[in-house]
C-alpha cells in the first residue's frame, strides 16, 4: 500500500510512519517543516495529492494542543477544520481510495458519569476551541464521504502517550520536569490538575489501530480508539516520581490548570475491536517508563 501521511513530523506521525514502513508500506510524508504545503494551501494539497496519488491518506496534521487553542481559537479552527477540508478536497481530486481523518475524544466534551464509557454514538458537547475545531473537521469529513463518495474513515483517539511526546501534554511534561530535576537538582515538580481522569493508550498501539482502520474500517464510519479504562493523572505522576533517581515531590501550580477541564473521559473500543481485531500491546507502566527514559535523553541533549 502507498500511503501519504500529513503531519508526519509530529509525535504520532513519526510513530505512524515507522509502523507503516515496518509492514512494507510505501510512505510519502508531508509536513510544512520539510517543504510540504501548509494546511491552508488548498492548491498545494491538490497538486501534491495528484502528483503522489496514494492508495491511502492518513490525515494527522493539526493544531493539537488544547491549552494553546484558548490563546488562538481562530487559528486552531482554521488549521483543524479548514485544513481538513483542503486535504480532503485534494484526496477527492486524486481519487484516493481511503482517507483516515484523526479527530479527538475531546469532541465529547461535557460528559457526565452516567455517559461513560463513551462510544461512537455518544453526543458531542465540545467545551474547548480545540474540541470544537475537531468536531467541525469530523462533519467536513462526513460531508466528503456522502457528497463526494470519498472513502473517509474517522477515528476518535483518547489520550495517548509515549516516547517523543513534547511537554505540552501532561505525562510528557511531568517526565521532562523530573529529568531536568535529576540533572540540575531540586525537590519540587510542579503539576496542574491531578484529579482529572483520562483513558491513556500507548502511541504505538494507537498507530496500529489507525492502519487497521484504513484496511478494515467502513467508509463513513467513526471509531473510538481507547483502552476502555480511565486513570487519574495523579497515578501517572506518582508512577513517574517513583522512578526518579533523586527524592522529588509533586506541588500543585494553579497556573497549570486549564480554563475548562473535563473530570473523566473513558472510551469504549468495542466497535474498533470487533471490526479490526485491534487490541493494545503495551502496558501503561512500561509506557511511562519509556516516556521517562526519553525525557532523560532529551534533558541530556539540551543541557539538562
Amino acid at each position: 500500500m502507498h500511503a501519504l501521511v500529513t503531519g508526519a513530523g509530529g509525535f504520532v506521525g513519526r510513530h505512524l510512519v515507522a509502523h507503516l514502513r515496518s509492514l512494507g508500506d510505501e510512505v510519502t510524508t508531508s509536513d510544512p517543516a520539510s517543504g510540504g504545503p501548509d494546511l491552508l494551501d488548498g492548491d498545494g494539497w491538490r497538486d501534491l495529492l495528484r502528483s503522489v496519488r496514494p492508495d491511502a491518506c492518513y490525515h494527522l496534521a493539526a493544531q493539537a494542543a488544547v491549552g494553546a487553542s484558548w490563546d488562538d481559537p481562530v487559528g486552531t479552527f482554521r488549521t483543524n477544520a479548514e485544513g481538513t477540508l483542503h486535504v480532503l478536497a485534494g484526496c477527492a481530486a486524486a481519487d484516493v481510495h481511503r482517507v483516515l481523518v484523526v479527530s479527538s475524544a475531546d469532541v465529547y466534551g461535557a460528559t457526565r458519569p452516567e455517559d461513560l464509557p463513551l462510544s461512537e454514538t455518544s453526543p458531542l458537547r465540545p467545551v474547548t476551541p480545540y474540541a470544537a475545531s475537531k468536531a467541525a473537521a469530523e462533519q467536513i469529513a462526513l460531508q466528503f464521504h456522502h457528497g463526494h463518495g470519498l472513502g473517509v474513515i474517522r477515528v476518535r483517539p483518547f489520550n495517548h502517550l509515549g516516547p517523543g511526546q513534547d511537554d505540552r501534554f501532561v505525562a510528557a511534561a511531568i517526565a521532562r520536569r523530573i529529568a531536568v530535576a535529576e540533572r540540575r537538582g531540586g525537590e519540587e515538580i510542579p503539576v496542574g490538575n491531578l484529579g482529572a481522569r483520562r483513558d491513556f493508550s500507548d502511541v504505538r498501539d494507537v498507530v496500529r489501530a489507525y492502519r487497521l482502520a484504513v484496511l478494515d474500517g467502513e467508509p463513513g464510519a467513526v471509531y473510538v480508539v481507547a483502552s476502555g479504562r480511565s486513570v487519574a493523572v495523579s497515578e501517572l505522576a506518582d508512577h513517574l516520581i517513583s522512578r526518579a533517581t533523586t527524592p522529588l515531590r509533586l506541588t500543585v501550580d494553579p497556573a497549570l490548570h486549564r480554563p475548562v477541564d473535563v473530570a473523566d473521559l473513558v472510551g469504549d473500543p468495542t466497535l474498533l475491536r470487533a471490526t479490526t481485531g485491534w487490541t493494545p500491546d503495551h502496558d501503561l507502566g512500561r509506557t511511562l517508563d519509556d516516556l521517562l527514559e526519553d525525557a532523560r535523553r532529551w534533558a541530556a541533549s539540551h543541557g539538562g
